[in-house]
Protein backbone atom coordinates (compact mmCIF):
# COMPACT_ATOMS: atom_id res chain seq x y z
CA UNK A 1 0.00 0.00 0.00
CA UNK A 2 1.46 3.32 -1.47
CA UNK A 3 1.59 6.01 1.18
CA UNK A 4 0.42 9.52 0.44
CA UNK A 5 2.38 12.16 -0.19
CA UNK A 6 2.04 15.19 2.24
CA UNK A 7 1.26 18.54 0.84
CA UNK A 8 3.41 21.44 2.53
CA UNK A 9 1.90 23.08 4.90
CA UNK A 10 0.43 26.40 3.67
CA UNK A 11 2.74 29.78 4.30
CA UNK A 12 1.56 31.79 6.51
CA UNK A 13 -0.54 35.37 5.38
CA UNK A 14 1.31 38.13 5.37
CA UNK A 15 0.47 40.23 8.03
CA UNK A 16 -1.42 43.38 8.17
CA UNK A 17 -0.83 46.59 8.85
CA UNK A 18 -2.83 46.91 11.93
CA UNK A 19 -0.85 43.46 12.58
CA UNK A 20 2.37 44.56 12.08
CA UNK A 21 1.60 47.41 14.30
CA UNK A 22 0.75 45.36 17.04
CA UNK A 23 3.51 43.06 16.75
CA UNK A 24 5.78 46.13 16.63
CA UNK A 25 4.28 47.21 20.05
CA UNK A 26 4.95 43.18 21.49
CA UNK A 27 9.05 43.30 20.06
CA UNK A 28 9.20 47.04 21.84
CA UNK A 29 7.47 46.22 25.26
CA UNK A 30 9.69 42.74 25.18
CA UNK A 31 12.97 44.97 24.27
CA UNK A 32 12.19 47.97 26.81
CA UNK A 33 11.37 44.98 29.99
CA UNK A 34 14.51 43.14 28.81
CA UNK A 35 16.28 46.09 29.20
CA UNK A 36 15.11 47.07 32.42
CA UNK A 37 15.72 43.60 34.27
CA UNK A 38 16.85 40.92 32.11
CA UNK A 39 15.22 37.81 30.67
CA UNK A 40 13.42 37.30 34.26
CA UNK A 41 11.73 40.55 33.76
CA UNK A 42 10.13 39.84 30.32
CA UNK A 43 6.71 38.29 32.00
CA UNK A 44 4.23 37.56 28.87
CA UNK A 45 1.49 39.51 31.04
CA UNK A 46 3.67 42.34 31.59
CA UNK A 47 4.64 42.33 28.03
CA UNK A 48 0.46 42.03 27.03
CA UNK A 49 -0.06 45.24 29.04
CA UNK A 50 3.00 47.19 28.08
CA UNK A 51 2.16 46.95 24.13
CA UNK A 52 -2.10 47.40 25.31
CA UNK A 53 -2.90 43.88 23.76
CA UNK A 54 -4.65 41.14 25.00
CA UNK A 55 -2.70 38.39 26.51
CA UNK A 56 -4.24 35.87 24.43
CA UNK A 57 -3.48 37.83 21.24
CA UNK A 58 0.54 37.92 21.90
CA UNK A 59 0.12 34.04 22.59
CA UNK A 60 -1.01 33.47 19.01
CA UNK A 61 2.02 35.88 17.63
CA UNK A 62 4.61 34.10 19.98
CA UNK A 63 3.61 30.77 21.60
CA UNK A 64 6.25 31.81 24.63
CA UNK A 65 8.58 34.23 26.18
CA UNK A 66 11.94 32.38 24.49
CA UNK A 67 9.84 32.77 20.84
CA UNK A 68 9.20 36.43 21.84
CA UNK A 69 12.87 37.33 22.70
CA UNK A 70 14.54 35.40 19.97
CA UNK A 71 12.43 37.27 17.39
CA UNK A 72 13.17 40.49 19.95
CA UNK A 73 17.07 39.33 18.86
CA UNK A 74 15.76 39.27 15.49
CA UNK A 75 14.22 42.58 15.34
CA UNK A 76 17.71 44.18 17.01
CA UNK A 77 19.49 42.52 14.45
CA UNK A 78 17.43 43.99 11.97
CA UNK A 79 17.55 47.33 12.80
CA UNK A 80 21.70 46.60 13.14
CA UNK A 81 21.80 45.43 9.35
CA UNK A 82 19.91 48.93 8.15
CA UNK A 83 22.21 51.14 10.37
CA UNK A 84 24.99 48.77 8.91
CA UNK A 85 24.03 49.39 5.46
CA UNK A 86 23.74 53.64 5.63
CA UNK A 87 27.46 53.38 6.99
CA UNK A 88 29.28 50.23 5.66
CA UNK A 89 32.35 49.23 7.29
CA UNK A 90 35.62 50.11 6.32
CA UNK A 91 38.99 48.08 5.52
CA UNK A 92 40.72 46.81 2.84
CA UNK A 93 40.23 43.23 3.27
CA UNK A 94 36.94 41.05 3.69
CA UNK A 95 38.07 39.54 6.98
CA UNK A 96 39.23 43.49 8.30
CA UNK A 97 35.37 44.55 7.35
CA UNK A 98 33.50 42.13 8.80
CA UNK A 99 35.73 41.54 12.36
CA UNK A 100 34.92 45.78 12.25
CA UNK A 101 30.78 45.22 11.77
CA UNK A 102 30.44 42.21 14.47
CA UNK A 103 32.69 44.35 16.76
CA UNK A 104 30.23 47.43 16.13
CA UNK A 105 26.99 44.84 16.46
CA UNK A 106 28.93 44.25 19.68
CA UNK A 107 29.01 47.19 20.89
CA UNK A 108 25.65 48.04 20.24
CA UNK A 109 24.85 44.92 22.16
CA UNK A 110 27.56 46.12 24.92
CA UNK A 111 24.96 49.47 25.89
CA UNK A 112 21.79 47.28 26.59
CA UNK A 113 23.67 44.47 28.79
CA UNK A 114 20.49 43.19 30.20
CA UNK A 115 18.85 42.81 26.89
CA UNK A 116 21.57 40.65 25.22
CA UNK A 117 21.41 38.73 28.20
CA UNK A 118 18.04 37.78 27.27
CA UNK A 119 18.50 36.92 23.84
CA UNK A 120 21.66 35.20 24.20
CA UNK A 121 19.73 33.17 26.78
CA UNK A 122 16.59 32.77 24.98
CA UNK A 123 18.62 31.70 21.96
CA UNK A 124 20.50 28.68 24.37
CA UNK A 125 17.02 27.72 25.94
CA UNK A 126 15.28 28.06 22.35
CA UNK A 127 13.95 23.43 21.74
CA UNK A 128 13.23 22.52 18.35
CA UNK A 129 9.58 24.21 17.95
CA UNK A 130 11.49 27.65 18.48
CA UNK A 131 13.49 26.71 15.45
CA UNK A 132 11.82 28.51 12.46
CA UNK A 133 13.11 32.07 14.77
CA UNK A 134 16.31 30.64 15.38
CA UNK A 135 16.71 30.13 11.44
CA UNK A 136 15.91 33.74 11.47
CA UNK A 137 18.53 34.99 13.54
CA UNK A 138 21.18 32.95 11.71
CA UNK A 139 20.15 34.23 8.41
CA UNK A 140 20.01 37.41 9.62
CA UNK A 141 23.40 37.23 10.47
CA UNK A 142 24.78 35.33 7.40
CA UNK A 143 23.16 38.41 5.40
CA UNK A 144 25.37 40.76 7.72
CA UNK A 145 28.21 39.00 7.36
CA UNK A 146 28.35 38.55 3.24
CA UNK A 147 27.04 42.09 3.60
CA UNK A 148 30.38 43.13 5.03
CA UNK A 149 32.41 40.70 2.80
CA UNK A 150 30.74 42.07 -0.26
CA UNK A 151 29.35 39.14 -1.64
CA UNK A 152 26.17 38.10 -3.33
CA UNK A 153 26.90 34.24 -4.43
CA UNK A 154 29.63 32.73 -1.75
CA UNK A 155 31.24 29.04 -2.59
CA UNK A 156 30.65 26.66 -0.01
CA UNK A 157 34.16 27.01 1.71
CA UNK A 158 33.12 30.93 2.43
CA UNK A 159 29.60 29.73 3.75
CA UNK A 160 31.18 27.45 6.24
CA UNK A 161 33.98 29.98 7.30
CA UNK A 162 30.66 31.98 8.12
CA UNK A 163 29.09 29.54 10.12
CA UNK A 164 32.01 29.42 11.80
CA UNK A 165 32.09 33.11 12.53
CA UNK A 166 29.08 32.86 13.79
CA UNK A 167 29.08 30.60 16.08
CA UNK A 168 32.57 32.40 17.58
CA UNK A 169 30.52 35.72 17.54
CA UNK A 170 27.61 33.91 19.98
CA UNK A 171 30.35 32.72 21.89
CA UNK A 172 31.96 35.60 22.66
CA UNK A 173 28.59 36.93 23.70
CA UNK A 174 28.48 34.67 26.56
CA UNK A 175 31.60 34.59 27.66
CA UNK A 176 31.44 38.38 27.54
CA UNK A 177 28.11 38.52 29.31
CA UNK A 178 29.14 36.14 32.30
CA UNK A 179 32.23 37.81 33.05
CA UNK A 180 34.50 35.62 31.52
CA UNK A 181 36.25 37.67 28.75
CA UNK A 182 37.13 41.29 28.92
CA UNK A 183 36.28 43.26 25.83
CA UNK A 184 39.37 43.38 24.47
CA UNK A 185 39.61 39.08 24.09
CA UNK A 186 36.60 39.40 22.18
CA UNK A 187 37.90 41.24 19.48
CA UNK A 188 41.03 39.70 19.54
CA UNK A 189 39.10 36.85 18.96
CA UNK A 190 36.80 37.75 16.52
CA UNK A 191 39.43 39.71 14.23
CA UNK A 192 41.51 35.51 14.32
CA UNK A 193 37.83 33.97 13.46
CA UNK A 194 37.52 36.13 10.48
CA UNK A 195 40.85 35.41 9.18
CA UNK A 196 39.19 32.22 7.70
CA UNK A 197 37.09 34.39 5.22
CA UNK A 198 40.77 35.40 3.90
CA UNK A 199 41.97 31.43 3.41
CA UNK A 200 38.89 30.98 1.24
CA UNK A 201 39.55 33.62 -1.31
CA UNK A 202 43.43 32.66 -1.89
CA UNK A 203 44.06 30.32 -4.23
CA UNK A 204 44.82 27.15 -3.24
CA UNK A 205 48.60 25.97 -3.32
CA UNK A 206 50.18 24.16 -6.36
CA UNK A 207 50.43 20.65 -5.61
CA UNK A 208 54.01 19.49 -6.10
CA UNK A 209 53.06 15.90 -6.99
CA UNK A 210 50.85 17.15 -9.94
CA UNK A 211 53.53 16.96 -12.66
CA UNK A 212 54.53 12.82 -11.16
CA UNK A 213 50.85 12.51 -11.47
CA UNK A 214 50.51 13.73 -14.76
CA UNK A 215 53.42 11.54 -16.15
CA UNK A 216 51.78 8.51 -14.13
CA UNK A 217 48.59 9.30 -16.21
CA UNK A 218 50.48 9.70 -19.92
Amino acid sequence: MRAEAKSPAPASPPLTERQEARRRRILHASAQLASRGGFDAVQMREVAESSSVALGTLYRYFPSKVHLLVATMQDQLQHMHTTLRKRPPGGDSAAERVAETLMRAFRALQREPQLADAMVRALTFADRSVSPEVDTVSRQTTAIILDAMGLEDPTPEQLSAVRVIEHTWHSALITWLSGRASIAQVKIDIETVCRLIDLTTEAPAPDPAAPAKRRARA
